[in-house]
């Protein structure tokens, strides 16, 4: 045991003794240099840390953000398609389907809407989902550039992707070519949370009238879109008087139960506000609506359809 330490203490101590050869060594080596090549010795692995700390410190991109769904901006009026117009004075209630057919009208004020000026950013926000992003590393965005065609005109769109610290800042740009074409313009924006479930939209109202038109505001489940409400917000019309559609707005969702499906409706009906309920299932097309200004009833009470559209008694 005393031989095995001994050797052990001998080993350490030429370890000790050719390491501060090694450090005398290197101090002669470095004081045979004039001042000046020290300083270029310095200058040189100063250098050399430095890009070493900036390799190290460069920012990778970070993940891709979670596009919102399609169904974010989209209200879903297909159980309500009609050819008649949203003309309140000329309908005629008691008919064999008014029950449906006033649902339908009410619904056709906000497929108007939608059908009038958001095509073409409700579409060409879907098609980003089948584009690759670019990192823009000055900016810090992540950047979506492609061509959407609608009847025929090619727009090219832009959306934009802004990381934050708990939600994502997006905006969409759209420039339309050929003829009648105009210059790029913000057309979209909003934000959504981290995790895709909720956000808000903003949608402008044209290149020619660049102002605030509709606010959407929008909700995910697991099980797919759980709401989506269109609030219009412009002040003014185009013939440049105060909008009296302000603040109207539609909500929409799907639920469990006989109506699955439903709206939530304040709207300028021509002659003051009114409010109205609609409930209906998405298969067997059956549903009810309520609202009391229109029916006159007191208290509010639903009036009901089967799945042939027909007027029936609420069961």
């Amino acid at each position: 045991m005393f031989s095995s330490g001994r050797a052990y203490l001998i080993v350490t101590s030429k370890l000790l003794f050719i390491m501060q050869l090694l450090v005398y060594f290197c101090r002669y080596m470095y004081n045979k240099y004039s001042f000046h090549m020290k300083k270029y010795i310095t200058l040189f692995l100063l250098a050399v840390f430095m890009t070493g700390l900036l390799t190290s410190c460069k920012k990778k991109p970070p993940q891709t953000p979670i596009l919102p769904p399609e169904e974010s901006m989209v209200i879903d009026f297909s159980n309500f398609e009609t050819g008649k117009s949203a003309d309140f004075i000329s309908f005629n209630k008691g008919v064999e389907n008014s029950n449906w057919e006033f649902a339908a009208l009410v619904a056709g004020y906000w497929r108007t809407i939608l059908t009038a000026t958001c095509v073409v950013p409700v579409y060409a926000f879907k098609l980003a989902a089948e584009q690759t992003p670019v990192w823009l590393k000055d900016e810090e965005v992540f950047q979506w550039s492609y061509s959407a065609s609608v009847l025929t005109v090619t727009y090219k769109a832009r959306l934009v992707g802004q990381i934050r610290t708990s939600d994502v800042l997006w905006k969409l740009y759209i420039t339309k070519e050929g003829t009648g074409g105009f210059a790029e313009f913000l057309w979209v924006e909003g934000t959504s949370k981290s995790d895709g479930t909720s956000g808000q939209w903003t949608l402008y109202h044209s290149y020619t009238y660049q102002e605030k038109l509709l606010q959407i505001d929008w909700t995910k489940t697991s099980a797919g879109i759980g709401t989506v409400k269109y609030t219009y917000i412009r002040d003014k019309n185009d013939a440049r008087v105060t909008d009296p559609f302000k603040n109207s707005y539609i909500e929409y969702g799907k639920t469990t139960g006989n109506y699955n499906a439903f709206y939530g409706i304040h709207y300028y009906n021509g002659q003051a506000f009114s409010d109205v309920d609609v409930e209906w299932s998405t298969t067997g097309l059956n549903g009810r609506v309520m609202a009391q200004l229109w029916f006159q009833d007191t208290p509010a009470g639903w009036h009901c359809w089967n799945g042939n559209l027909a007027n029936i008694t609420c069961p």
